[in-house]
């Protein structure tokens, strides 16, 4: 009360100045007294190849405008000229009293689905597209909720609205950083409504945004300890368990080849270990295991000033595992999980490894550093031998590991290595449900042999071919692999996108696969009858 007091108390010595301070009080009184304003995301249907289509409102949008608009919503929307395009917006103010602001997304034709040629469910992208663009056009008028009608598939939307809302800006001061709106499902009782996949893309999407933020952080400020220190707090009280562990433990372990890229760093290096028991604890574990250089410089090797200017988010393996146990356990999946994640500065100093440098690991072969740029595989030897001593169901890495990959794919999807058909399968079709694809690269006996082929040594940590880096840095792997089913997901190209390619990812770090890794997780504790369903549903 004194506060207010003072702001609407006149000052008699200084009559300009208590005009000024009795406007300031009365604006921020006005703009406290003014209600939280309501926006709505509502999706149209038209063939983009048929300029005579008039456009059809989905059912939650034909139900609005007969009920709040008596037809107004789409007479106007006819009247503002072509009928939105796939991602098109266009936004009513004042229809009616309940939302100031309506924003009407195109979705393309309501014949959109699985594209074979394309391994993409091309309504589902759509939908995230729509909803991300109405979002962003309501997010720019400062509206506080936003309601989001579920567009036939409740949890794409959901992505959609969350992942197009966020904004890096955790470190700008608040003053300046953009508004960021509250997204919810827009129920209306006479409809079906799935809000259980609702809250399954919010999950999701809020998970992939962990990993962005965890990616964007300066390395100054996302060292190894911090890292960890970040992970502990975000992942408390969530049913994930978080065990640090210190240099000297990894030396105990005998961890030399990790602990040979960090050498030349003045900062320690930590290995992560997250475990989730989402069932039995006789239940074989899935591993993850994340690349984590917080910052790669490309040691002795260093790389040019243009190539270091994302290597804050080599660490993006490791960003992605943690964001995925995180998510799963929310989901409560009925799965155990171990995820071990090596972290490290790779740097050029007096202690660096150097090209000639021969390790020798765990399990008795040596590895000869060739080019100490590429370290990437090189971090993950002793993650892979560690794995062994939990019998896992299968092991999964994610990796920043080569810059060649992007030469084949650009930024449309990350690539895939493994020994399992069954494995492959499941990310593939992850990969469709998602949005964010994989491709699959071979693990030919050709490229073992690239990196095999010495008399000195057994395996060194590039290929002696031509080419292939990427698939030689697989097969070098391999050669560190204890059994059983492994897959390597190299995501060095989808780790930074320029916010076109994926209309719903503003221009930055991506945080991909970290949806598709989930939805992988997700399908593989499905039960058989649960699929069954879903097929014959799909076919009738």
């Amino acid at each position: 009360m004194i506060f207010w007091r003072y702001l609407v108390k006149p000052v008699v010595t200084n009559p300009f100045g208590g005009l000024v301070r009795r406007n300031y009080a009365q604006a921020i009184l006005d703009k406290c007294a003014s209600p939280p304003s309501k926006g709505l995301i509502l999706g149209i249907y038209a063939d983009e190849e048929d300029a005579f289509d008039t456009g059809t409102l989905t059912p939650a949008g034909a139900k609005y405008n007969e009920a709040q608009t008596n037809g107004r919503l789409l007479e106007l929307v006819r009247l503002a000229g072509p009928i939105p395009k796939r991602g098109d917006v266009r936004i009513f103010y004042d229809l009616e009293p309940t939302f100031k602001a309506v924003a009407v997304c195109g979705l393309g034709s309501d014949c959109l689905g699985y594209d074979s040629a394309e391994k993409l469910d091309e309504s589902k992208e759509a939908i995230r597209n729509a909803v991300a663009s109405g979002c962003r056009e309501l997010q720019k008028l400062e509206t506080n909720f936003i309601y989001v009608e579920d567009m036939g598939h409740a949890e794409s939307a959901a992505e959609g609205a969350h992942l197009g809302v966020w904004i890096n800006q955790e470190l700008k001061k608040p003053a300046k950083r953009k508004f960021v709106p509250h997204c919810q499902l827009h129920v209306d009782r006479g409809l079906p409504c799935d809000e259980d996949g609702w809250r399954i893309g919010i999950v999701k999407a809020e998970a992939q945004n962990l990993a962005r933020q965890l990616q964007e952080m300066p390395s100054n400020l996302m060292t190894p300890t911090t890292f960890a220190q970040n992970v502990v707090q975000l992942l408390a009280n969530s049913g994930v368990n978080v065990e640090v562990k210190v240099k000297s433990w990894a030396e105990a372990q005998g961890m030399t080849s990790f602990l040979a890229i960090s050498k030349g760093s003045c900062q320690p290096p930590i290995f992560l270990e997250l475990s989730y028991y989402g069932t039995s604890g006789k239940e074989k574990p899935i591993v993850l295991i994340g690349q984590g250089n917080t910052f790669d410089s490309g040691g002795i090797c260093a790389k040019k000033c243009h190539a270091l200017t994302h290597m804050r988010g080599d660490m993006s393996g490791a960003a992605c595992v943690v964001a995925t146990c995180r998510a799963i356990a929310s989901l409560k999946l009925p799965v155990n999980i171990r995820g071990l994640i090596p972290l490290c500065e790779h740097m050029i100093g007096c202690n660096a490894i150097k090209p000639g440098d021969v390790v020798p690991v765990k399990n008795g072969k040596s590895i000869e550093v060739i080019d100490a740029d590429r370290e990437g595989p090189m971090m993950l030897v002793d993650a892979l031998l560690y794995a062994e001593i939990f019998g896992p169901k299968y092991i999964v890495d994610v990796a920043t590991s080569s810059e060649h990959v992007s030469d084949s794919f650009g930024q449309v999807c990350s690539a895939v290595y493994t020994n399992s058909e069954q494995l492959w399968q499941r990310i593939k079709n992850a990969g469709v449900h998602t949005g964010d694809r994989l491709w699959r690269l071979p693990l030919w006996d050709y490229f073992t042999k690239q990196v095999c082929s010495a008399e000195h040594v057994d395996v060194q940590n590039v290929g002696r071919g031509v080419g292939g880096e990427s698939c030689c840095q697989a097969a070098f792997l391999r050669e560190f692999l204890p059994c059983g089913q492994w897959m390597h997901i190299d995501a060095h190209n989808v780790m930074v996108t320029k916010g076109i390619d994926y209309p719903y990812l503003r221009a930055g770090m991506a945080g991909r696969p970290t949806r598709t890794l989930i939805e992988f997780i997700a399908q593989g504790v499905c039960k058989q009858t649960d699929l069954c369903v879903q097929k014959t549903a799909e076919k009738h």
